[in-house]
């Protein structure tokens, strides 16, 4: 090793999320732009669940009965909606609502991230399932739409539908979205870095950097 370059800082990052939050879809893809910035950094990331509708059925509910339920009606979803494709377009990436016909229960989806992730795919599953959901407009709630996304990232298929099929890890999810709260998270996407460091929202790329910088220097610190 060169005794003229300096160690790179280790940084443990925590992405709360939902997968059915287009807000945390802008924010992921926003984290990973601006880490692929750092060389200097090396950094390992926990996908940390958050259910944005913890009661919804796990069938999930039509996309008209969603909005009306959510947002008062269709009009006011679709100036959210325009509002957010707008920004998504300038991160390379396509929201089309209107291709979403249910809104699912996420449970499963972070149940299949967490499952992944003992593959080393996490991350792949996270970008995938949000596409899934996004850009095709899939119910991520399906069962058949999981099996399907987790064979696209190179997993088996049939170990992903009979993992799903069990109750593997349905109370660490509930159990998740819980500790969150008790943080005090009330809202998606959350980053916390460093253990100590956290923002709130689809922060732009120079903001997010400006907290890894302080994360660093304190991770040197101790």
């Amino acid at each position: 090793m060169n005794a003229l370059v300096p160690p790179k800082a280790r940084l443990s990052i925590e992405v709360v999320h939902d997968l059915v939050c287009p807000w945390c879809f802008l924010g992921q893809r926003r984290l990973l732009r601006t880490l692929r910035r750092r060389p200097d950094l090396l950094f390992s990331i926990t996908w940390r669940p958050f259910l944005l509708n913890p009661d919804m059925p796990r069938a999930g509910m039509p996309r008209a009965d969603y909005v009306v339920r959510k947002f008062g009606g269709e009009e006011r979803a679709r100036r959210l909606y325009s509002s957010i494709t707008e920004i998504g377009e300038a991160e390379g990436l396509f929201f089309r609502f209107d291709r979403i016909r249910r809104t699912p229960s996420s449970v499963d989806a972070h149940r299949l991230v967490r499952w992944a992730t003992g593959f080393g795919r996490g991350a792949e599953m996270v970008e995938a399932l949000f596409s899934a959901h996004f850009t095709d407009g899939r119910d991520i709630g399906e069962l058949s739409v999981l099996v399907a996304v987790a064979f696209a990232c190179g997993l088996n298929g049939a170990a992903a539908q009979a993992f799903l099929l069990s109750d593997a890890e349905v109370e660490m999810v509930h159990g998740e979205n819980l500790r969150a709260h008790r943080l005090g998270i009330n809202g998606v996407p959350c980053f916390v870095i460093g253990s100590r460091n956290a923002i709130a929202g689809a922060q732009e790329p120079e903001v997010i950097e400006r907290l890894l910088d302080v994360a660093v220097v304190e991770a040197m610190e101790e």
